[in-house]
């Protein structure tokens, strides 16, 4: 199977970003940038990737779509939203590391992380440090971010981490990232970063 066959399957079969399944019509505005940050939020943790969407979907629906509205929401309200989820055994704590990490983006960057891009100065490992400043978010928390935004950071291009590597390596695609990034036009590189890590999973 050739490798464009392979991504060509890939994009069809797995295509489907995370921001996306989340209901996330990401683009490079305070809302979806923080909606984004929130889903990476809930992925970080060990628990079921379909399980961290729906959570994202409830808080969402619930209204707080805004470092604001999470902030201003209660702690038991974030955990109710969580519970419908079924977002269990994390419940509590991230409800408080949401409600810190909405705080943080509305005392640093006014809400507004396209502040966080402007202080990491096209640089894409200042701006996973300053990302790893929200709680919870860690070095995995960070590399789904820049895997979903590189669609509209294009400094954080190529964007593949090590799981999507190891599920290219393993379908017979290039590891690298700079060979990845060639087989697909910059606006799906998103997707292809999210087909591979779906694909690995399975």
């Amino acid at each position: 199977m050739s490798g464009a066959t392979t991504v060509h399957d890939l994009l069809d079969e797995h295509g489907q970003t995370y921001a996306e399944e989340a209901g996330i019509r990401l683009r490079d505005t305070p809302m979806p940038l923080y909606q984004l940050l929130t889903l990476c939020v809930l992925l970080s943790v060990r628990i079921k990737a379909d399980i961290a969407v729906a959570a994202a979907r409830e808080l969402f629906g619930a209204g707080m779509r805004t470092p604001r509205a999470m902030a201003d929401a209660s702690w038991q309200d974030r955990v109710d939203a969580l519970g419908r989820a079924h977002y269990r055994r994390y419940d509590e704590s991230t409800a408080t590391a949401l409600g810190e990490g909405a705080q943080l983006a509305l005392d640093r960057y006014h809400g507004d992380l396209r502040r966080l891009r402007e202080e990491a100065g096209g640089d894409p490992e200042k701006l996973r440090g300053l990302l790893r400043e929200f709680p919870r978010i860690g070095p995995v928390g960070a590399d789904i971010f820049s895997r979903e935004a590189q669609g509209v950071w294009p400094e954080l291009r190529p964007a593949f981490d090590k799981r999507a590597q190891d599920a290219a390596a393993g379908r017979g695609l290039p590891r690298s990232p700079e060979k990845l990034a060639a087989l697909v036009g910059d606006e799906d590189l998103p997707r292809l970063a999210a087909a591979l890590v779906r694909a690995g999973l399975e």
